[in-house]
């Protein structure tokens, strides 16, 4: 069995370390696995162009990751959690996954959204899985808008992923049916990190832009069930205990298995 936990806030925009600081409150004295925040938690959301996000990037980075890295090794558990990356002049929308023992992995968001695609630079880790022995359990990353697209899930569940977690900033509500259906269809537990409140943007051209977040952070069973979910606004952390071998036989009668039972050499990519 394995202990996830889903923390729901609402990131100020650019204020790094107020939002380093509600982490680390919200999640002070907790024990658990797993622990997994929204999207861009370190930075807030709307960057309006991409000199605004690489800049930021490039000055938090170090602050960042040693953030994070302790947060891990303080309780003990993966930590998953939303930032924007600065590398090579280049800025990602990205989710770093840090263990308790300081060891790293950065996942690159593969599907950007609406105007993401002007301020970031498109994903290019693929799609990969970590391991936590201890708990024999194995953990896939997509982030947010990546859940659109049934691939992104089914990369994770090819590669062996018990759980997938999905940090997010989700502004509309028909992602509850894709992120069901990402479960399902997969058999495996997914896990959305979302974050709530307001944030509000003056554009170049005068106009304003209004986005609402909807909060609802929750957790599916591997056959797309509802197991606990938080209220659409407020800072809350679910918690739910899960068993991560009961999604590897993926048979669902005694005939048909959903992976072994796929048919590539007829699909067109």
């Amino acid at each position: 069995m394995i202990k996830i936990s889903l923390v729901q806030f609402d990131p100020q925009f650019l204020e790094l370390k107020s939002n380093f600081s509600k982490m680390e409150t919200l999640v002070k004295g907790l024990e658990t696995d797993i622990l997994v925040f929204p999207e861009l938690a370190s930075s807030g959301y709307s960057f309006i162009q991409k000199e605004e996000a690489l800049s930021f990037a490039k000055e938090s980075q170090e602050e960042t990751l040693d953030f994070f890295k302790g947060l891990a090794k303080k309780t003990h558990a993966l930590v998953i959690a939303g930032f924007p990356e600065y590398a090579n002049n280049h800025v990602f929308n990205s989710a770093l996954i840090a263990f308790p023992n300081q060891e790293i992995r950065i996942y690159r968001k593969t599907h950007l959204f609406f105007k993401e695609k002007e301020c970031f630079d498109a994903g290019d880790t693929g799609f990969f899985v970590v391991h936590l022995p201890e708990k024999d359990c194995r953990i896939g990353t997509m982030v947010c808008n990546d859940w659109r697209y049934p691939e992104s899930a089914r990369s994770l569940a090819l590669l062996g992923a018990d759980i997938i977690v999905c940090p997010s900033n989700l502004v509309s509500e028909v992602w509850k049916i894709g992120m069901a259906a990402r479960a399902l269809e997969n058999k495996v537990y997914v896990a959305v990190a979302n974050r709530y409140g307001d944030e509000n943007r003056i554009l170049k051209d005068g106009s304003q832009q209004n986005l609402r977040f909807n909060g609802n952070s929750i957790l599916y069973d591997f056959n797309g069930k509802p197991l606990l979910e938080a209220n659409s606004t407020g800072d809350q952390i679910i918690h739910f205990e899960i068993d991560p071998i009961l999604t590897r036989n993926k048979f669902f009668n005694p005939y048909n298995d959903l992976l072994k039972d796929r048919r590539p050499d007829l699909y067109i990519y």
